[in-house]
């Protein structure tokens, strides 16, 4: 029988040749996020403390300036903090181990969490922002003392940066393991607390840039309307954001596919234990951040009597359980006549 690698579900960007990923590249969540979650803890601890301190300096300098950039980056950092608690929330629950009412245990409760984030930053990041640079249009107000304006922004720029760097630095090491592009990563990993913080703090950093732009055009020509256009692009910055995360953590919670690479792994580690000769089926679907939850259908060595070949396949599947990320593992033994899997590449 020829042997007919079946298709691999598509990537969280669209389809794509499969990376070529040996059979380590399972270990730790099934390689998706090998750094694992003290990590994305840290990441998400630091963006806290930044937006707290930023947002408290944006809103005194909001109120002693009156420019409306000032008030929309305000209002993106309080919405960028509290974003932040959410995600702490979602870590924290996420984490909670598997019990007779959660078999595979809580990891999908992440996704909800970061989802009430991702519409927060939409509502109220993204709602002021844009009701405000409207409202300053249509009834432009004075603004002075620019020179704090400038300070702050700087100052937040600084501290923005610092956080960025922290979630850069993570996706970038998940990256590389994974064979994949920084954006790519960031858009395909499983952890929507990385994800949120990475975009997070990268709309923040464009969004000082738009907030210091509208103030400095206030200045020079005397008119309102730049700076009220400023806090209307920042609304919409923070509201394409806010899109792409909402829509990121729906797919992850209606169940998404590892991608191919990482199901190509998965093959061959089980290819690799000396019980398994052939493998006919294989579903692997996201259950949390860096967990994953295989089904499958293996064709055992040999031809063993019905005791022995229970017994070897349950072996197979304590091995399969016992990889870190893999909370759940239900194997089957393979009919005569289904075809092979094979790696995308053979």
């Amino acid at each position: 029988m020829t042997a007919t690698p079946e298709p691999g579900p598509a990537t969280a960007t669209g389809a794509a040749p499969a990376a070529r990923l040996g059979p380590d590249a399972w270990e730790g969540l099934a390689g998706d996020d090998g750094s694992g979650g003290g990590e994305s803890l840290l990441t998400v601890v630091l963006a806290l403390v930044a937006n707290v301190l930023i947002a408290v300096a944006k809103s005194v300098a909001a109120v002693v300036t009156g420019a409306a950039s000032m008030l929309a980056e305000a209002a993106h950092s309080w919405a960028d903090a509290g974003n932040e608690v959410l995600l702490l929330v979602a870590h924290r629950r996420g984490e909670r181990p598997a019990d007779p009412s959660h078999p595979l245990g809580y990891g999908r409760e992440v996704y909800v969490w970061s989802m009430f984030a991702a519409i927060g930053l939409f509502g109220v990041g993204a709602g002021v922002s844009v009701t405000h640079g409207i409202q300053e249009l249509v009834h432009p107000e004075p603004a002075g003392s620019f020179v704090v304006a400038y300070v702050v922004l700087g100052i937040a720029f600084v501290l923005e940066g610092v956080s960025f760097l922290q979630a850069w630095r993570q996706s970038r090491g998940d990256a590389r393991r994974r064979h994949r592009g920084l954006v790519e990563q960031v858009l395909a990993t499983s952890d929507p607390t990385v994800r949120a913080v990475f975009f997070e703090d990268a709309a923040a950093l464009i969004g000082i840039l738009i907030a210091a732009g509208g103030i400095a055009a206030h200045e020079v020509t005397g008119s309102a309307v730049p700076d009220a256009v400023g806090s209307i692009l920042v609304g919409l910055l923070l509201a394409v954001v806010a899109v792409v995360l909402i829509t990121r953590n729906l797919r992850f919670l209606v169940g998404e596919a590892v991608d191919p690479g990482l199901r190509d792994a998965a093959l061959r580690r089980l290819l690799a234990m000396p019980e398994v000769a052939r493998v006919t089926s294989l579903r692997i679907e996201f259950v949390g951040a860096r967990r994953v939850f295989l089904v499958g259908a293996v064709d055992l060595v040999g031809n063993p009597d019905e005791d022995a070949a229970s017994h070897r396949l349950a072996l197979v599947e304590r091995r399969v359980r016992d990889i870190p990320g893999v909370v759940g593992a239900v194997l089957s033994l393979s009919e005569p006549e289904e075809q092979e899997l094979l790696p995308a590449d053979g």
